[in-house]
């Protein structure tokens, strides 16, 4: 199933958030351990185009769709990735339907949008074809997750929910609270209300809700609030997390010196 189809029903899916493991196994590794899909961020983690366009092609290997985090929602970052063969892009700090919609104009072939036309390259896999058929299909491809991570945007979020061809909501929890002058307080009422307001305009339009969470209980928790979408926690802090716990286990199992 590709991502505009996942966007479409409310059914849970499940993906992991990459930000530094851009390794040739890591689509196989992320698809046999039971995700739907993975997002790979390009805006905090120092990932630049070569790189997108090699890890597409891990990802594509393991048939596992892939949101790609560009670093802004300016048109060259935009497009490349899309040329490159994101299937699915992830904006941030959206903050308005204007934004949204010169988003989606950025992302769609015409007559939807303005997104410069190169085919034969890797987003079609190289293949010829008939030209209209080729922008139809891209068009009716490309899913786009908008972050909701300012007060702006959660005051907005119904406005931008409703701009056809935004896929889904993606509430960016800790640059939302940061943004609502309560950096980390996720329990604050004015982050719950900001949350709510995203959820509830996400459902009124008919779109999915994601976000990155970083424990299982917390991931059950907010699926059942609504988030269907659930991106569980990020490849760094998963290894640092795991090693860690197995040293220190081994440290506390073998006191003194060795024998």
């Amino acid at each position: 199933m590709g991502l505009k189809e996942m966007a479409r029903t409310r059914a849970l899916k499940v993906g992991h958030f990459v930000v530094e493991f851009a390794t040739p196994g890591i689509g196989h590794m992320l698809k046999n351990a039971g995700c739907d899909f993975v997002l790979f961020d390009c805006e905090h983690s120092g990932f630049h185009n070569e790189t997108i366009k090699s890890v597409v092609r891990y990802f594509e290997a393991a048939r596992l769709p892939a949101i790609i985090r560009v670093p802004s929602r300016e048109y060259h970052h935009i497009a490349r990735a899309l040329d490159m063969g994101a299937e699915g892009l992830m904006l941030p700090m959206v903050g308005t339907a204007a934004e949204a919609e010169a988003i989606v104009r950025s992302v769609k072939y015409a007559p939807r949008g303005g997104r410069g036309v190169g085919l034969g390259l890797a987003h079609d896999n190289y293949r010829a074809g008939p030209t209209l058929e080729k922008l139809a299909a891209a068009n009716q491809r490309t899913t786009i997750f908008a972050q909701i991570e300012t007060s702006e945007g959660a005051a907005n979020a119904d406005a931008i929910a409703a701009v056809d061809g935004v896929d889904c909501l993606w509430i960016g929890h800790f640059d939302l609270s940061a943004s609502l002058g309560i950096p980390g307080e996720f329990e604050h009422p004015k982050f719950l209300e900001a949350v709510a307001n995203t959820h509830a305009a996400a459902r009124r339009h008919g779109k999915a809700i994601g976000r990155l969470i970083p424990d299982v209980e917390q991931s059950k928790k907010l699926f059942s609030e609504g988030v269907d979408f659930v991106c569980y926690w990020g490849d760094v802090w998963m290894y640092q997390a795991a090693l860690s716990a197995a040293v220190s286990e081994i440290r506390a199992g073998c006191p003194g010196e060795a024998p």
